[in-house]
């Protein structure tokens, strides 16, 4: 069964067993505005929670995509380099920067839900 988990980073993590698939949520894309560059990492990039593990530019600002957990790049999302846009319309969907391994469960664990990440939007704005 697949978990959704968020970070105060605003990516989100899809789990799917010992691989997470990472992503930015559509606040953040919201935030952004039109994207127009995404750098994604390559297969096989070792990443530790908090590091630099993804580009994305906009017509606003250049931000980094952190690795939420540690792990292993699987794969990079090699359609988002020839169509950046995707992830402003479909951002947890299509628009999915990178897959890795999980190398700790419980870093998993202490993300927010769905329920705490949207406690935690709302409290932005």
């Amino acid at each position: 069964m697949s978990e959704l988990r968020f970070t105060k980073d605003h990516e989100w993590l899809l789990i799917d067993g010992d691989t997470a698939t990472v992503g930015i949520t559509d606040y953040a894309q919201g935030q952004l505005g039109d994207i127009v560059f995404v750098e994604v990492p390559e297969k096989g990039k070792q990443l530790k929670a908090g590091a630099d593990a993804a580009v994305v530019e906009s017509v606003k600002a250049a931000s980094e995509v952190y690795a939420p957990i540690a792990g292993e790049v699987t794969e990079g999302n090699t359609a988002l380099p020839d169509a950046p846009e995707t992830v402003n319309s479909d951002p947890q969907g299509a628009g999915w920067f990178f897959k890795m391994t999980i190398a700790d469960q419980n870093e998993v664990k202490a993300l927010m839900d769905q329920n705490a990440y949207d406690k935690f939007v709302a409290e932005l704005s």
